[in-house]
């Protein structure tokens, strides 16, 4: 018989017999149900990312065996994040499914433009098993396909996965084109709005974000646009939703551009740099 923790508090409060420890045991039990979490999902969605990646990408996996079990772990995972939503699991699963092909043929022009952009890579193999930027970008496409079909909180767990992993923060919203490069990946962070075209190189420390965070602009575009053929160096940061970074256009690192830009523009910091010699010194 299962013993009911909390009608046994409450007869100890009632009672006014409730040692310091048990009374705070009762007000945790009072709170943590509110709201309703259930912890399993975070590690259980992490576990059915990292299997995905494998299906695709690890020689050694059976592609067939790993669909049949990926099918239960969502299934599994759908149920804990979606208590309230209506919409068939199998349908979702499925609709998911079907994307799989395109989303593996897209990552092996991103693992493409990789090896093709990086004068480091040597080979595909380094790419897919070395790459924070490759592996943050394929869970991306992942998160992004379930995104669109309005799964909740799952899409959001695996990007935040990624970053754990990666330090690149992409949302799942966001809007990537084909040959897309991220080279080193540390402290990217790119928002949900964003739009970027296609052959977008970016480098460490990009941020691609909004002026400015009010809940009012929840249903606004609130982050740039960057047009095809677009390279950003390092620690550059660009905001606003109506900026537009122009097709072939070059950002310098460490710039900060609120405005647009027009096409086939370089836009760069220029430091002030001031050395001086101690003369005195030996």
């Amino acid at each position: 018989m299962e013993i009911d923790l909390e009608y046994i508090l409450k007869k100890f409060i009632k009672s006014g017999k409730m040692t310091t420890k048990e009374q705070t045991i009762q007000r945790i039990i009072e709170r943590k149900f509110r709201p309703d979490l259930n912890y399993s999902l975070k590690s259980k969605t992490e576990k059915f990312t990292t299997k995905l990646y494998y299906t695709l990408f690890d020689s050694n996996e059976c592609v067939e065996q790993n669909i049949e079990q990926l099918e239960i772990d969502f299934s599994e995972i759908y149920q804990l994040a979606c208590r309230n939503v209506n919409k068939n699991c199998v349908t979702i699963w499925n609709e998911f499914l079907k994307t799989l092909p395109e989303i593996f043929e897209n990552l092996s022009l991103d693992g493409k433009a990789l090896i093709d952009g990086d004068p480091a890579s040597n080979t595909i193999e380094e790419v897919y098993l070395a790459y924070p930027g490759f592996y943050a970008i394929a869970i991306y496409r992942f998160s992004h396909e379930l995104h669109l079909l309005n799964v909740p909180l799952i899409p959001r767990l695996m990007s935040e996965y990624a970053h754990s992993k990666t330090g690149t923060d992409i949302h799942p919203g966001a809007t990537i084109g084909k040959s897309f490069f991220i080279d080193h990946a540390t402290g990217i962070v790119i928002g949900e709005t964003c739009i970027i075209k296609n052959n977008v190189k970016i480098y460490q420390g990009v941020t691609l974000g909004a002026l400015y965070v009010s809940k009012e602009l929840k249903n606004t575009k609130r982050h740039p646009t960057v047009e095809s053929n677009v390279t950003i160096y390092a620690n550059a940061t660009i905001l606003g939703g109506k900026t537009n970074i122009g097709k072939n256009s070059i950002i310098g690192g460490n710039v900060w551009v609120t405005e647009s830009i027009p096409k086939n523009s370089m836009v760069f910091h220029k430091p002030e740099i001031i050395l001086k010699q101690n003369k005195d010194a030996t």
